[in-house]
Parts: structure tokens; C-alpha cells; sequence
């Protein structure tokens, strides 16, 4: 027997594929042959992928650099003997796990869907028997039995078939139900394209059959996209790397800041204890501890949000990813599209009718009837095995069964008053010809008063070859059908399909005989253009996309005619000439693309009759590129590439759970305005986290800057130092995170949407962020310098008072620091700080613990402070404002400068400038 898995068995006749596997149709395998195999082959069984455990969850809250680095400044602190700063750390790394694996937690989903597609029973025979048995136990070269309603339970060559169409939308990306046969196909047919081969996970939808089995388990097209789903190596989010290089940077700021200061105070003539102590115990301050709890709430609130948009969150960092993506390949059955077969175009002897005209047409008729435009509707109605149920009489249905082409067809017939059963009851039905894969056609014959009515639909060519003629253009008479007027429709038809639709041909006629040929001496009608279409909003979410530099890429199963024209329709393509089709065969792994073949590919907006393995192709050649992707998918075919891209987006309605089980974010109304509002959500909390470490990082740079000045002149002076370790702490994990919580709240503005994604490689403080953080730092430590000089000099305050007022004047600069974080360009009193209550709210509250820290018996003596006096009050009120009028002035004639010349730059510079 050959190696099943690796021959084109749908190329190969029946008996070539019953002689490769030696087994005969009649009588099966025999019980000690299928034991052999499976021993050879094992169970049909996919390997299941393991899924995160709850422990797993909770340390993956420990993996961040920041965390690494807050884990080692406790233990540092505790071995040091300050167990206050050592206490209060552990205390953030506890908040921020537990916030992080409560909201994660919660988004685990146990389903193990492709395992779960691979149990089931299915009638088989076995020495001679026909037998009911667990499909896991199926064997390669097994005859097996499937009819409507089965899931394949293994890859199949059909040997008979009865009609079988069977869905391949999880597998293929298809949307229509493909009609199987026992002739074999091209031996370069795409999988699509494979009509002799039934593959597992797929259902059979109409007619039953029977088939030997050519591959089980992992060796299956199933199995195959399941080990490609398990191999796809998912890269870090973009959040996950910047955050990573933050905290690296933060590690070795840290241990120049502890050297730094040590050296200054040995130097300076400190005793050195203390000094090393000092050192240490500042170093640990100025790491910004309340920054993993910022950005965990802060996409914690971004997955609550989007969850109110119908966008469920797998994964905490794919909140802000959606934000950072620069390209989206996007499926297009149910995600552009409606998933609904309509009929849009009619072309008839009396004229042609487009998707709004058909609509008028349908309504005037049931005034004005319209003979020839009726009877069209009338005979796909009454030529029709599918079924409708009407919910409440004004067109919406509960539910369709049968060919979507058919229920289609159905729909249409309503719009005129058409319903089946009704039409059955005056003209019964009395014979129907299945349609024949041959033939390419179906007919059904109906009682009339006089005769009986023969309704005849199929594939246009066959339709045309069998009319001998052809309506008039009122639909009253009829003409002879010459080879010229064939020949024209014959174009018509061609010009139809290749703008996208689905066509086909309707006929009647009128016999006498009950047993007449239903193909012969046909009255052609005329032919139906069926499309599933744009769904309402997606043209103006997808112009959306691009006016946020966005890239938009078509990846689907379906032919090119039909991607085609929904890339036009919905705008992913540009206005003009009919946009170009990549067919999937002609990628190739990005490492043996020549530089013409990638440009190419990466030029390319739709792709077409695209397989898994090219799809991950695509995903892999944009990535290698540097660029951040997204991948939209519903299918088991889908699951490599949703593991591998940035970020997988999976449908919640009509999505296999295959497909839900690896993706970042689920779209419960499989809608793509959904992305696109996630998107801008995702761009606003990566703003929102900027400017929380800015806030935090600036603040913390100050008073790092301050002490260490005051180290320097404190040898050569009595000046003390401006602030203690633990307050620094008080502030670093108290008053700094409600106010960076605050900002982390913000609701950003429309102009998110209006620039460019971040470069890949941008980190979350570029550059300019570093100097603007130097800069204002210099501005606070200088407030805080100044205000304890003239406390302790000029006003002549003890040591402990002189240090509460510098205490007080970081903490009030910090505060009143915030409002120079509003977005460059805006207005002093109309802006995104003053407009979010959550800034007002943070400040009123850190007034209050600020208060609390001078003036509540125990928290002041902790912290070694005592009342400023109104004086001091004045002072420190008085040196804290500084920074902030500096900063407004800066931030008014930056808006004049706007106002003179406007620059899309500006608007993308989110940090401040010095």
C-alpha cells in the first residue's frame, strides 16, 4: 500500500485508488488487515495542543522585564534591612499579578475544537459486513459510508456519490457547498478544486455516498493544518518587546543611579553605611513601581471596552497590538461580506434589472405586474429544494436550509409575494429531475389547469444549448432561439461572471406528458447574477483603515472573478481598472523569493483559492518585512496563521472553535468595523501608557537629580537631603499611580485614526521622550532644590520641616505636571487631560494622602514629616506651580506655531517637548 498522505489520490481513477490500498469495495478490509494498519498508522486521532494552565498564567505575569527588575529591587531592599520599601514592593507585584491573571484567567477556553472534530461514529464495512463504529478506529483503505448531516471523518476518495454536496468553508475558505463526484480531477487542482475527495472536518450538507479512506489522523489536510497550528511560533506583541526594552534600560539606569550616588556621598565624606544604603535604597526608588500596575489596568479597561463592541480579548497585550498593526489580512466570506447569497443582477429578453432596480421592480410589480421579471422568480422558486421559515411575514427568517444559492432564490420570490408552499398549492409539484453533475441542471413539473409546467435552472451554458426559444421582451409570447442570439447571451453570461456573480440559466416550458425529456425544446427566460455582498459598513470602516496608513489584504478561498469584485466594492482595491488576483499557487516560502516575486506579493492587495500553507506564507514574508500584521480568520484552515500573525482576530458566530482556540480576539458579530474600532482603541491606550511613563519616569528622574545634587553640595554644606528613600517610595507608589491611572484612562480623540502606525521597531520612549524627561526632571528638581533652600537657609527651618516642604513641593509639581501631557497643539482649557474627570478625581485624591502623610499621627512619623506652616504652604505651592506655567507657555506657542503652519507630525507626537 502505498504511503497514504502523499499521492494525489483525487487525480487517480476508483480502481487505481482501491488497487493502490488493496482492498475490495464489496467486502472492506478485513479485521486482522485494519489491525495491521493501525499499528502501522495509529488511531485517527489529532494530537491535542496543550493550553495554558492557571499556574502558567500566573507566572506569566512575572516574565516582564520591569517585573524581573521590581522582583530584584526587593530582595535588594529586604537584604539591606529597609523592609518598608521591600513591604511596598511586593505589594505592586502582587496587585499587578493578581490583576493580570484575574482578567486573563477569565478569557482561557478550554475547548480543544480539533480534537473534538475527530470523534464520531460512522458506518463502515468489514469483511463483507456493513458496521457502526467509533471513527477513531478508522484505518487507511477502510469503505466507508457518509450521507447528509455527516462530518468526513477522515480525508476520503469518493467511489459513488448520490448528489453529495458537501460544506468546505472550515477547510477551504469556500462559501458555497461543493458538488462531489467519483470522477477524479486535474492532478494540479488547488484543494478547492479537488471535487472526488471529501476531507475530515467538513460536513456533507445534501446526498449521501460512498468513499475509501486515504489518510487518517495527523496525515490528514486536517492534521497537516494542525501541526502547522502548533509549530507557528507566535511572536512577542509589540507592547510585550517595548515594554521589555524599557525595562532593560531601567535595570542599568538603575545601577548607574545606586553607583552614582554612592560615589558622590563617599566622596563628599558620608559615612559610608548609610551612604551605600542611600544608594541602594534609591536606586530601588527610582524605578517607576506603579508602572506594570498602569499598563495591566490600562489594557485590562481596553478589554472591557472592547468587549461592549462585541471584541472579546484572549490575551491582555493583543488589546494594544491592534493599535500597532500596519497591515490586516482579512478574510472575506462573513467578514466583508454578508455570508448570504443574493440575487443582484437579472438579464432578460425585456431588459436587464441591477440590485436597486430589482428591488423597484419587485415592488411595482406587485402593483403594475410585470410578466416576464415574475415568471423568472416564479420558476427559481418553484425549481427549488430549499426551505425558508418565516418569523414574522416582513422577510426575516429564523432560519434557511438547502444551497444558499437556493435560499436566495427563495428570498427573491418573496419580495413579489412568492412563497413556496403557497405556489405549491396551485401548481403542485408532480416529478422532479435532481440536478445532474453532468448535466449541470435541475427541473421540477407542476400541475396546471392545462398541462404541466416544466421550471428549469442550471449552469448557463447548459441552459442556453437546450432552449430552442426564447421569451419576448414582455414575457407574453416567444421568439425562436437563432445561434446569434445564443452566442450573445453566451457573452452576456461570461461579462456576468467575471464581474463576481454567481450565474445561472432559467427555462420553461408547458408538456403534456408527465415522463418528457426535462431538457429538450426549452423556453429560455433569461439569467440570474448572484453575489454575497459588502456588508453595509465595511466600506467606511475600511477607509477608515486607511486613512490610519493601514494596509488592507484580501485573503480568501473563493475564485478571483468574486475576490475581485468585492475588493472593488468595498474599496480595499482603488477605483479604475479592475484590480489584479494573486493566485495562492504562486507564493513561495519568502526565502526563495527573488526580490521581484516578494515586491510583488507584497503589492498585492487580494489573493485567491489560498491553502493554509500559503496563508502562513504571507503572514511569514510580511513579518520578515518588519511589519506588524493582524490576520482575520474563521476556518480550521485559518489556525496556523492566526497562531503566527501579531495578532489572530477569529469570527464568534460562524468561527470553528479551532480557529477561536489560538486566536488573540474573538469578533462575536464577525463584523470588520469591529476591528477598526478596536484598532482605534489599541492606539489610544499605547498613547495612554506613553504618556503614564512619561509621567512617572519624569517625576522619578527629578528626584533622582535632586538628591544627588544636594549629595554633592551637602559635603561642602549643612544642606540635607531633599527628600527620604521611603518618601520617594510613598510617592513612587501612591500619589504617582492615581494620577498615571487617570491618564491611562483617557478617551483619546478621532485624530488617532488619522496618522500612520507606529514604526515597528518604535519603542515606547523614543528619543525625544528621553531628552523631554531630562528636560522637565531638571525643571521639578530645580522647584524642589530652590524651595529647600530658601525653607532651610532663608526661613530658617529645622531639618525635618525644611525637608517636608521639598517633600511636598515634588509631590505638588508632580501633580500639577500632568497638564503639561496634554497632546501638542491643543488648548489650555480644551483638551484630552481636562477633559477626562479621572485626572480631577487623582489629584483630589493624592491631595488628600499628601495631607495625610504631614498630618496623620503614625504615616507622618513613618515618614519623618511635620507641618510646613503657612509659609511653607506658600513656598512649596508657590515652586511646585513652576514647572507647570513653564510648561503652558511652552505648549501655547507650540499651538501658534500649528496655527501657522499645520503638520500631520505634530499631531503624531505624542510626548512634550522641552
Amino acid at each position: 500500500m502505498g504511503n497514504k498522505g502523499t499521492k494525489d489520490y483525487h487525480a487517480l481513477s476508483v480502481e487505481e485508488v482501491l488497487e493502490t490500498f488493496g482492498v475490495d469495495p464489496k467486502r472492506g478490509l478485513s479485521r486482522g488487515e485494519v489491525e495491521k494498519r493501525l499499528d502501522e498508522y495509529g488511531l485517527n486521532q489529532l494530537q491535542e495542543e496543550e493550553t495554558r494552565s492557571a499556574l502558567q498564567v500566573l507566572l506569566d505575569q512575572f516574565k516582564s522585564t520591569v517585573i524581573i527588575v521590581l522582583v530584584v529591587a526587593g530582595a535588594v531592599a529586604f537584604s539591606f534591612g529597609r523592609f518598608s520599601e521591600g513591604i511596598a514592593i511586593v505589594a505592586v507585584l502582587f496587585v499587578n499579578a493578581a490583576i493580570g491573571f484575574g482578567t486573563e484567567i477569565k478569557a482561557l477556553d478550554s475547548m480543544k475544537a480539533l480534537r473534538a472534530l475527530s470523534s464520531d461514529a460512522i458506518r463502515v464495512r468489514r469483511d463483507g459486513e456493513d458496521q457502526e463504529i467509533d471513527s477513531n478506529y478508522l484505518a487507511p483503505g477502510d469503505i466507508i459510508f457518509v450521507e447528509a448531516g455527516d462530518m468526513a471523518p477522515a480525508d476520503v476518495r469518493i467511489i459513488e456519490s448520490n448528489r453529495i454536496r458537501v460544506n468546505e468553508s472550515a477547510l477551504t475558505g469556500e462559501s458555497v457547498p461543493v458538488r462531489k463526484q467519483s470522477d477524479p480531477t486535474a492532478a494540479d487542482a488547488v484543494q478547492a478544486d479537488r471535487n472526488s475527495m471529501l476531507y475530515k472536518g467538513t460536513t456533507i450538507t445534501e446526498g449521501s455516498g460512498e468513499g475509501v479512506v486515504t489518510a487518517t489522523g495527523e496525515n490528514t489536510e486536517l492534521g497537516r493544518i494542525s501541526t502547522m497550528a502548533r509549530e507557528a511560533q507566535k511572536e512577542t506583541t509589540p507592547l510585550q518587546q517595548r515594554l521589555d526594552q524599557l525595562g532593560r534600560r531601567l535595570a542599568w539606569i538603575t545601577l548607574g543611579i545606586a553607583s552614582m550616588i554612592g560615589v558622590i556621598g563617599l566622596l563628599a565624606g558620608r559615612e559610608p553605611l548609610k551612604t551605600i544604603e542611600t544608594a541602594i535604597a534609591l536606586g530601588v526608588a527610582a524605578i517607576p513601581e506603579g508602572l506594570p500596575i498602569v499598563s495591566t489596568i490600562a489594557l485590562a479597561r481596553g478589554m472591557y471596552l472592547m468587549s461592549r463592541r462585541n471584541v472579546l480579548i484572549n490575551k491582555l497585550p493583543a488589546v494594544e497590538t491592534l493599535g500597532a498593526v500596519q497591515t490586516i489580512f482579512t478574510d472575506k466570506t462573513g467578514t466583508l461580506t454578508e455570508n448570504k447569497m443574493t440575487l443582484r443582477k437579472l438579464a432578460t429578453p425585456g431588459g436587464d434589472f441591477e440590485i436597486d432596480e430589482i428591488d423597484k421592480a419587485a415592488s411595482n410589480s406587485k402593483k403594475t405586474p410585470n410578466p416576464l421579471f415574475k415568471r423568472i422568480l416564479e420558476v427559481g422558486v418553484l425549481c427549488n429544494n430549499a426551505s425558508l421559515r418565516d418569523a414574522d411575514n416582513d422577510n426575516e427568517f429564523e432560519e434557511e436550509q438547502g444551497d444558499p444559492t437556493e435560499t436566495a432564490l427563495l428570498r427573491a420570490g418573496m419580495t413579489v409575494g412568492f412563497q413556496r408552499n403557497h405556489l405549491l398549492e396551485s401548481k403542485p409539484e408532480l416529478r422532479e429531475a435532481p440536478f445532474d453533475a453532468d448535466l449541470m441542471m435541475m427541473a421540477t413539473f407542476h400541475q396546471l389547469d392545462r398541462g404541466i409546467d416544466v421550471a428549469v435552472k442550471g449552469a448557463p451554458s447548459r441552459i442556453l444549448d437546450a432552449c430552442t426559444r426564447v421569451a419576448s421582451e414582455n414575457g407574453e409570447g416567444e421568439n425562436p432561439f437563432t445561434d446569434e442570439m445564443r452566442e450573445e447571451w453566451q457573452e452576456r453570461v461570461e461579462s456576468m461572471a467575471g464581474e463576481g456573480f454567481r450565474v445561472l440559466g432559467v427555462a420553461d416550458k408547458v408538456v403534456d406528458d408527465l415522463d418528457a425529456s426535462p431538457y429538450e425544446g426549452l423556453r429560455f427566460l433569461g439569467i440570474l447574477g448572484l453575489f454575497d455582498p459588502p456588508r453595509k459598513d465595511v466600506r467606511d470602516s475600511i477607509e477608515e483603515c486607511k486613512t490610519a496608513g493601514i494596509r488592507l489584504v484580501m485573503i480568501t478561498g473563493d475564485k478571483s472573478a468574486t475576490a475581485a469584485a468585492i475588493g472593488k466594492q468595498t474599496g480595499i482595491c482603488g477605483a479604475g481598472e479592475f484590480p489584479a488576483v494573486m493566485q495562492g499557487n504562486e507564493l513561495k516560502d519568502p526565502d526563495a523569493m527573488s526580490d521581484e516575486d516578494r515586491r510583488q506579493a507584497l503589492e498585492t492587495d487580494i489573493f485567491a483559492r489560498v491553502s493554509p500553507e500559503q496563508k502562513l506564507l504571507l503572514i511569514k514574508l510580511t513579518q520578515k518585512e518588519g511589519v506588524t500584521t493582524a490576520m482575520t480568520g474563521d476556518g480550521v484552515n485559518d489556525a496556523p496563521a492566526l497562531k503566527k500573525a501579531d495578532i489572530g482576530i477569529a469570527m464568534g458566530r460562524r468561527g470553528t472553535d479551532a480557529a477561536r482556540e489560538v486566536a488573540d480576539m474573538v469578533l462575536r458579530d464577525d463584523a470588520f468595523s469591529s476591528i477598526t474600532a478596536a484598532v482605534k482603541q489599541g492606539r489610544i491606550i499605547f498613547d495612554n501608557i506613553r504618556k503614564s511613563v512619561m509621567f512617572m519616569l519624569c517625576t522619578n528622574v527629578a528626584e533622582v537629580i535632586a538628591v544627588a545634587v544636594a549629595a554633592v553640595i551637602g559635603g561642602f554644606s549643612e544642606m540635607p537631603i531633599p527628600i527620604l528613600p521611603l518618601q520617594i517610595l510613598y510617592l513612587n507608589v501612591i500619589t504617582d499611580v492615581f494620577p498615571a491611572l487617570a491618564l491611562g484612562m483617557s478617551k483619546g480623540t478621532e485624530e488617532v485614526m488619522q496618522r500612520n502606525p507606529r514604526p515597528g521597531e518604535e519603542a515606547v520612549l523614543t528619543r525625544h521622550h528621553w531628552r523631554a524627561i531630562g528636560g522637565w526632571a531638571i525643571l521639578v528638581s530645580a522647584s524642589v532644590l530652590v524651595s529647600l533652600a530658601i525653607a532651610f537657609y532663608r526661613f530658617g527651618f529645622n531639618e525635618q520641616r525644611a525637608v517636608t516642604v521639598s517633600f511636598l513641593t515634588l509631590a505638588f509639581a508632580k501633580l500639577w505636571f500632568v497638564f503639561n501631557l496634554r497632546n501638542p497643539g491643543t488648548r489650555m482649557f480644551d483638551n484630552d487631560i481636562v477633559r477626562n474627570p479621572y485626572i480631577i478625581g487623582s489629584i483630589i485624591l493624592c491631595t488628600a494622602l499628601l495631607l495625610a502623610a504631614v498630618y496623620l499621627p503614625g504615616l507622618s512619623g513613618v515618614l519623618k514629616t511635620e507641618s510646613p506652616g503657612v509659609n511653607g504652604w506658600l513656598l512649596l505651592l508657590g515652586m511646585s506651580l513652576f514647572p507647570f506655567i513653564w510648561g503652558q507657555g511652552l505648549r501655547i506657542l507650540q499651538l501658534r506655531k500649528q496655527n501657522r503652519n499645520k503638520s500631520s507630525n505634530e499631531r503624531y507626537n505624542l510626548g512634550v517637548e522641552i
